[in-house]
């Protein structure tokens, strides 16, 4: 067992992966001599050569649009957007070229590659660097999403977006970077599966499902609620699509009732199709309504009160539970 940061987890998952795989190649802006802005890619210049980690102009499209090119002839690329606000500059590369080559192509190329990016709050960061954006990629039919919410899940989960035939957009939560973690050592790469969730606290009282930095604030309000008498299962999702139904419904028939928190802004955020999901196939296992605890639909601010107040904090989380026994 090795203590290890998020922040950490994410150059050695990297690194894993080119060691392993003389293809993978890996692209963005100040990703090479700098180490990355926030310092995701230390020592990957120097292990692997300026071939093979390459710093990109300030241009999104760039970035996406060599990736692209990477992954139709051959290469397996790994490309930074440094903050997942930016994927508005190049959607129409993400969502119309990159999502859609292999279906439009009939399956005679693949694109394996992975969209990696900075995603979500609390770091003071105002409205244009500070947005949890999982439900734009989630709504693209052809994009595979990620969300890892610990160290081992950076790595193993890295590895299997890395492997995999399609384009994944993988989100990594500024506000985990710091946070440390144990990572078993399996005397081997580390590699996980896509579209396979995790129960993170067994309960049998509430179902609580989160993504990100809000699995280990629900994983919180759980050990709050406890105090209390109240049993909540906590799922970290960790993939939006593939979207691991059997998990979550199997958890909703045991407890009955089901809370989403996520960090989207309220309207068409992710937890709407979780709890469209469970309305329509475990609607006989509920014993209340569907609970959704998100950021309201506003930009998000810079101000720390008010970014502290826009997002689901843990008491937050434990006082909705508590209102709906």
């Amino acid at each position: 067992m090795a203590e290890m940061t998020y922040r950490e987890a994410v150059a050695a998952g990297i690194a894993q992966e080119m060691d392993n795989d003389p293809s993978v190649v890996f692209l963005g802006e100040d990703v090479a001599g700098a180490g990355g802005v926030f310092k995701t890619t230390v020592g990957l210049l120097e292990r692997f050569g300026p071939e093979r980690v390459r710093d990109a102009p300030i241009s999104e499209q760039a970035i996406l649009g060599a990736a692209m090119g990477a992954a139709m002839t051959g290469l397996r690329p790994i490309a930074e957007i440094m903050f997942s606000d930016f994927l508005a500059v190049c959607w129409d590369m993400t969502a119309n070229q990159i999502a859609k080559a292999r279906y439009m192509a009939a399956g005679q190329l693949a694109l394996p590659l992975v969209i990696r990016t900075a995603n979500g709050g609390g770091s003071r960061f105002g409205a244009q660097h500070s947005q949890s954006v999982e439900s734009w990629a989630m709504s693209v039919p052809g994009l595979k999403v990620a969300a890892p919410s610990t160290a081992e899940d950076v790595i193993g989960l890295l590895a299997a977006a890395v492997r995999d035939p399609d384009p994944v957009v993988f989100f990594e939560h500024k506000s985990c970077y710091p946070m440390k973690f144990d990572v078993a050592d399996r005397g081997g790469d580390i590699v996980d599966e896509l579209g396979r969730a995790k129960v993170v606290r067994a309960g049998a009282d509430v179902t609580i499902a989160a993504l990100g930095l809000m699995v280990h604030r629900a994983s919180e309000a759980a050990d709050r609620l406890a105090a209390e008498g109240i049993d909540a299962e906590v799922i970290d999702l960790r993939s939006l699509v593939p979207l691991d139904t059997e998990t979550l419904l199997a958890s909703v028939a045991k407890t009955s009732r089901l809370f989403t928190v996520e960090e989207n802004p309220r309207l068409c955020g992710w937890g709407a199709e979780i709890t469209s999901i469970a309305a329509e196939e475990a609607f006989w296992d509920l014993d209340g309504p569907i609970v959704r605890i998100t950021t309201p639909h506003v930009p998000l601010p810079a101000a720390d009160s008010l970014e502290d107040a826009a997002l689901p904090t843990a008491e937050r989380i434990a006082e909705t539970v508590r209102r709906a026994q």
